[in-house]
């Protein structure tokens, strides 16, 4: 107990009250460390929930005694990371979320007893509308559906239908392309019988009409399909002839326009050709007649009337006798029939245009000179460029390669090298944890150089310190003792001098002690006013004096 008093009384209250301060603060900070270190890593479970959506979600995770955070306005709810894929299969398994919109689970939590009709059939629209928004919601694209169905009912005795129609408002991720479009008409037009793509209308969380909803839609989708289809074309060529001049003059070395003319136009030619030198016996018909006449005994005839006419001269009469032939050919004549038929989307016009950089050597000293490629290499690029697009001068094509230096001068990496790294591959989370790690070591080095060392430099420095005496002292009348230690006998002269100048030394070391007293006063008051100022950087000086006290 002595020592112990011994101890507290040579350090003082104050510097105690200040190891104190210091111990509770860095108890405080390391503890936070742990603390912050022992919780856990929280990721989305789900955003852009809606408030009904979230509010399940929330009693499920109460209920199963999940850690979970809020974020936003409700809309985001965070779970621990290693929990992510546990939690949202359980969710899965109650039908959450639903993005507010509620599907064929409506008959299961109603009682069809006593239901009327009007009541069922209000539900299996409800149904119908909510499974389509699932459906359309679940594309990359969309980010929410809704979707308004209206099915008309067919009236007793009437021959008239009215056909049903569909309205469906999207919030989308950037802008939606006409396929995509034309693929969400077709999608709602396939799930309600009797309705086509043509009636089903779309607009965006913006207000922008995407599809009218008419039947002359048909038109405008036609000319944005011919569109879509020119600058399909256009980007799978300008790919693959990037992707082959990469590897000559090096990545991101060449730029590569095409400008394509496609004819939309659909034909049907139909040719039906005669061959006169190709004919065929079809058929062949031969007819023979023989033909015999002549006067009969008693005819009366005009010779035998005449005067001095003998009686037989009708015996001796004359005799006519004939053979015809008939012989009709029937000839065929060779035909051929040819039907053309030219679909749509056929190329009648292509342009291309090549702008390649130039080659950079190294001077040996790290600068790189810009040199302009050659025209044999030119040409080279150009033949190779004709060769990939399948250019035809009857067709009217047109292809340009300009060599030109870049505004932007392209990495120079050689090629095979992979500059991104899998190490610099770092996630958000890794980011954040990196940056939180960062500022908590900042903070520790702060502490320690600015305000710990201070402090134990100032309060660990002592209270009183051993003034120098004199380089030489007088010891009696005539006699000194130098620094040495040796005495030195001197003339009354030399004394006088001495004692002078000793006498102006000691008023001189007595008024040196007394400014050095004042000063180390005034530095207690400072060390003391530094304390109640600042009791958190004064507290990691405990640690020191406990481990030196050890």
């Amino acid at each position: 107990m002595d020592s112990i008093t011994t101890l507290i009384n040579r350090i003082g209250l104050p510097r105690l009250a200040a190891m104190a301060t210091v111990a509770v603060l860095i108890m405080g900070f390391f503890g936070f460390l742990m603390m912050r270190a022992q919780t856990p890593n929280m990721a989305p479970l789900y955003s852009g929930l809606s408030l009904e959506d979230s509010s399940a979600i929330i009693s499920q995770l109460e209920t199963s005694s999940i850690p979970y955070e809020l974020r936003g306005d409700g809309d985001t709810i965070l779970v621990p990371r290693d929990q992510i894929t546990t939690v949202r299969m359980n969710l899965a398994g109650e039908g959450l979320p639903s993005k507010g919109q509620v599907g064929y689970e409506i008959f299961d939590q109603q009682s069809t007893l006593g239901a009327t009709s009007f009541v069922q059939n209000i539900n299996n629209v409800r149904a119908l509308e909510g499974e389509l928004a699932r459906t359309i919601s679940s594309l990359s694209r969309i980010k929410g559906a809704r979707v308004h169905l209206v099915l008309p009912e067919r009236e007793l005795f009437r021959r008239e239908r009215k056909d049903p129609s569909a309205s469906i408002v999207l919030s989308v991720r950037g802008a939606l392309s006409a396929g995509e479009i034309q693929a969400i008409q077709h999608l709602v037009a396939s799930a309600i019988e009797g309705l086509t793509p043509q009636r089903v209308s779309i607009v965006d969380d913006a207000g922008n009409l995407l599809a009218s909803g008419t039947e002359d839609d048909g038109i405008g989708a036609i000319a944005g399909q011919a569109e879509e289809r020119v600058l399909s074309f256009e980007n799978r060529m300008r790919t693959r002839i990037e992707d082959m001049l990469a590897n000559v003059v090096g990545p991101g070395r060449a730029r590569v326009e095409i400008s394509a003319e496609l004819d939309f136009n659909r034909s049907t030619t139909t040719e039906e050709t005669f061959n006169p030198d190709g004919q065929v016996v079809r058929s062949t018909q031969t007819r023979e007649a023989q033909n015999q006449s002549g006067a009969a005994a008693g005819q009366v005839t005009v010779a035998n009337e005449l005067p001095g006419a003998s009686g037989n001269g009708a015996s001796n009469g004359n005799t006519e006798q004939g053979n015809s032939t008939e012989e009709v050919v029937n000839y065929e004549i060779s035909k051929k029939t040819q039907t053309a038929v030219t679909e749509a989307g056929a190329l009648k016009r292509l342009s291309v245009a090549v702008v390649v950089d130039g080659t950079y050597t190294d001077d040996g000293q790290g600068n790189m000179t810009y040199a302009p490629r050659s025209a044999d290499e030119i040409n080279q690029i150009q033949t190779l460029v004709r060769s990939a697009v399948g250019y035809s001068a009857e067709r009217g094509d047109t292809v340009d390669v300009v060599n030109m230096q870049f505004a932007e001068r392209p990495d120079l990496a050689p090629a095979g090298t992979d500059q991104s790294g899998g190490l610099l591959d770092f996630t958000r989370d890794d980011i954040m944890n990196g940056a939180e790690m960062a500022v908590t070591l900042l903070i520790a080095l702060a502490l320690m150089f600015f305000v710990l060392r201070p402090l134990l430099k100032k309060v660990m420095s002592p209270e009183t310190q051993t003034l120098a005496l004199p380089a030489a002292v007088e010891l009696g009348q005539g006699t000194t003792l130098d620094a040495e230690g040796n005495v030195i006998a001197a003339s009354p002269e030399e004394a006088a001098a001495i004692a002078a100048r000793q006498a102006i030394e000691q008023k001189n070391w007595v008024e040196d002690a007394k400014a050095l007293g004042e000063a180390q006063l005034q530095q207690l008051k400072s060390v003391g006013t530094l304390v109640e100022e600042n009791p958190k950087q004064a507290a990691l000086i405990v640690r020191g004096w406990l481990s030196n006290a050890a």
